[in-house]
């Protein structure tokens, strides 16, 4: 185990079968004379899922707005497929190949779960505005083709029954899984997770983390996470922030034994896993 300290757009997928499809190198990130990340660096890899966990404080909602180019770290570069990013906006996310939710869902009350969908589809069209109010043609046949795809992620996580609900009206984990559907309709190479299992219950953590698992053939997805017991059974390899510091990074079972983790969490090192708040076991290869 180690511990590790406005963009030209690349075309998603210019990354090499096995370099990194994003990476913090050496950030430092300071609010108002407060280091929120100091050195921090990591890696997301090819079909892989990376795990960020730390306790309350550790810096890490900080990473993963400056993962999404929302946050400028004072030192430091984020490299997506080689090439280095600079702040971004939401709308550049989808062009760079990748896919964010967030936890506070940011869903449209007054659009329907299906045209919800639709605006995470809509990166794949070519037509614009000005031909779709002139309803061109081409326009339409997008339209279609867009709301097909958007049907289709709608079945795959198993909501096409709300497609014609409005979001207030469904229950939380329904709308979190809408959210999810939004981001996976833009087809991203690099899915990016903040808390995806907040407000679930235990069996809908347990189907989250088999669809998180299912998402690798197609993509990478960086979770930030604070339910260690699902990122110790879906990661590949887990990074540990403390005090905006990475201090352990590694798979599951490693970062499990780690004693500056367990000392992080629980206050002291514990050895012995049935002891109160021990770090939970991980199944074979942390999934």
């Amino acid at each position: 185990m180690s511990a590790t300290s406005s963009p030209a757009a690349p075309s998603p997928g210019a990354a090499s079968a096995t370099g990194p499809v994003l990476e913090l190198r050496d950030v430092t990130v300071t609010f108002g004379g407060v280091t929120a990340l100091s050195g921090v660096g990591l890696a997301v890899r090819p079909h892989q899922v990376l795990g960020v966990i730390g306790p309350n404080g550790a810096g890490k909602t900080t990473l993963f707005n400056v993962a999404c180019g929302f946050v400028t770290p004072d030192t430091g570069t984020i490299v997506r497929e080689g090439r280095e990013l600079g702040r971004l906006h939401a709308h550049q996310l989808a062009g760079l190949g990748m896919a964010r939710t967030l936890q506070g869902l940011g869903l449209f009350d007054r659009m329907s779960v299906l045209d919800n969908v639709v605006v995470g589809a809509d990166r794949h069209a070519s037509v614009g505005f000005l031909g779709s109010l002139l309803a061109l043609p081409r326009a339409a046949r997008e339209e279609r083709e867009l709301r097909e795809r958007a049907r289709a992620v709608l079945e795959e996580l198993g909501i096409a029954a709300y497609a014609d609900r409005y979001p207030p009206s469904l229950p939380y984990p329904v709308r979190k899984r809408v959210a999810l559907a939004r981001a996976l309709a833009a087809e991203p190479t690099l899915l990016l997770l903040d808390e995806p299992a907040s407000g679930l219950s235990a069996d809908e953590m347990d189907e989250l983390g088999d669809l998180v698992r299912s998402l690798t053939d197609r993509m990478s997805v960086m979770l930030v996470e604070h339910h260690i017991d699902l990122v110790m059974r879906v990661c590949d390899e887990i990074t540990v922030l403390d005090f905006g510091r990475v201090i352990a990074h590694g798979t599951p079972a490693e970062v499990r034994d780690d004693p500056a983790v367990l000392a992080a969490y629980l206050g002291e090192v514990v050895g012995d896993e049935d002891a109160p708040g021990a770090l939970p076991a991980t199944t074979e290869g942390g999934r």
